[in-house]
């Protein structure tokens, strides 16, 4: 699977939407897709852009590389969604931020309402706001009415990580240079959140038929 696959418009799918900076929270979002697709569903992979310091619409619509940029319809449309940050100050980045106040519109409409979410991340520290941030992105995904799916100790990489994972959602420690890769146990949380997410949707949607 690349950034760049896309899933057909009549196709159920989870929306794995994140924001890198280094490189690290997109390796994260690749193993949720995958794990998404080991679950039964199509994944489809959106990033955001930075945050202007100067005016709106500075950036391309397109990156060169990577995932295309995310935009309302892929939310809206999507089954359900993991949504992925790395940590700034214990909170979720600003481009993350950013595009979950624009979707006030998809809120009046409870379009998300009822659909299960995750959340990933990845810091500098192991004790550099991994859990807050987790929790800071289940705020608005809250409010939205959408149904969080954490991760159960029965994700055993839980109780022998040496690096990241918490049962509120893969995390990733990255290092002070941001330069660790994604470790084999961080990989496998992030799988089995994505696999979680696609079960947990299939299973909602056979309910309501």
């Amino acid at each position: 699977m690349t950034d760049r696959t896309e899933p057909d418009n009549t196709v159920s799918y989870i929306l794995v939407l994140y924001y890198s900076r280094y490189g690290a929270t997109a390796e994260m979002a690749r193993q949720v897709a995958r794990g998404v697709e080991s679950g039964g569903l199509a994944a489809r992979l959106r990033t955001l852009p930075p945050v202007s310091t100067v005016c709106e619409a500075t950036a391309e619509s397109i990156p060169d590389t990577g995932a295309p940029y995310a935009n309302l319809d892929d939310l809206r449309d999507c089954t359900g969604l993991a949504l992925g940050s790395p940590t700034r100050f214990g909170n979720m980045a600003a481009p993350v931020k950013y595009f979950l106040d624009g979707t006030s519109g998809l809120w009046l409409s409870g379009a998300l309402a009822g659909k299960p979410a995750g959340v990933f991340t990845s810091t500098s520290s192991l004790h550099g706001g991994q859990e807050t941030t987790l929790l800071s992105m289940m705020l608005p995904l809250l409010h939205h009415g959408m149904l969080i799916t954490g991760l159960p100790y029965s994700e055993t990489d839980l109780l022998r990580t040496r690096t990241g994972g918490t049962p509120y959602g893969p995390s990733h420690l990255a290092g002070t240079e941001s330069n660790l890769p994604v470790s084999d146990e961080e990989k496998r949380l992030c799988h089995g959140l994505g696999k979680r997410l696609a079960e947990t949707a299939t299973k909602l949607a056979r309910s309501h038929d």
